[in-house]
């Protein structure tokens, strides 16, 4: 499965084609999933950019994109930078009256079996975020949810492109009794380098500008789908 993750925690200053407004992230999302993407992952941001869980939020953008793209399933972020506190962000998700078909918690994060526990309560999938160089992997594999989610999203932060490889390596084997189906990808000048690792092994992975800026050549790339049509020719 190749998942199109489409803005990020980005501002838009950070690149001339970041979707932010519902109608842009249904743009890109139509024109990922046209050019191989089959699934969405997305960041639901005010009109400044900033990331946010506010129900007004969620639900137009949400909606918008899931009409542009009938029959793929929509995912967004629950990450904490969007709210520090772990009650805050359970009350807002508690609150949304648009539901996403899934969601990641970032399992070094506060509180995330908590936010885990309220998004399987509304009938919202879980994408497990367990980073390298954190204790991610130690706390889900403790954690009470751990049977229940829908993924585990391997992300690998070493942002080098000869380092990335070795650091997906280890964060695999660390990860080596999750019976769930792991989707693993990189970042920056690492995210090529894990999408064909990723390839090779067989697992789901994911490309897009919350992951990276430039294509495989290093030419910047000018939008979502052309960041996919890349890695459908390497996954």
């Amino acid at each position: 499965m190749l998942q199109a993750c489409l803005n990020g925690a980005r501002s838009p200053r950070e690149h001339f084609h970041l979707p932010v407004r519902p109608e842009e992230l249904a743009a890109a999302a139509a024109a990922a999933v046209e050019a191989g993407a089959q699934d969405i992952h997305l960041h639901p941001k005010t009109p400044d950019g900033a990331d946010s869980l506010d129900a007004r939020v969620v639900g137009p953008t949400v909606r918008a994109v899931r009409a542009a793209v009938p029959g793929v399933a929509v995912g967004v972020t629950t990450g904490a930078w969007t709210l520090t506190e772990p009650q805050h962000r359970i009350a807002a998700i508690s609150a949304w009256t648009v539901l996403p078909d899934h969601a990641s918690v970032n399992w070094h994060e506060p509180g995330a079996d908590d936010v885990a526990a309220t998004l399987l309560d509304r009938g919202i999938a879980v994408e497990a975020g367990i980073w390298s160089g954190t204790d991610g992997d130690e706390r889900f594999t403790r954690s009470p949810v751990r049977d229940r989610v829908q993924r585990v999203l391997a992300e690998v932060t070493d942002r080098t492109a000869r380092g990335a490889p070795t650091t997906a390596e280890a964060l695999l084997q660390r990860l080596r009794h999750v019976t769930a189906p792991i989707l693993l990808h990189g970042e920056s000048a690492g995210a090529w380098p894990v999408l064909a690792l990723a390839a090779q092994r067989g697992l789901d992975t994911r490309i897009g500008l919350e992951d990276v800026l430039q294509l495989p050549d290093g030419d910047i790339a000018p939008d979502n789908a052309t960041l996919v049509a890349a890695a459908t020719k390497i996954a």
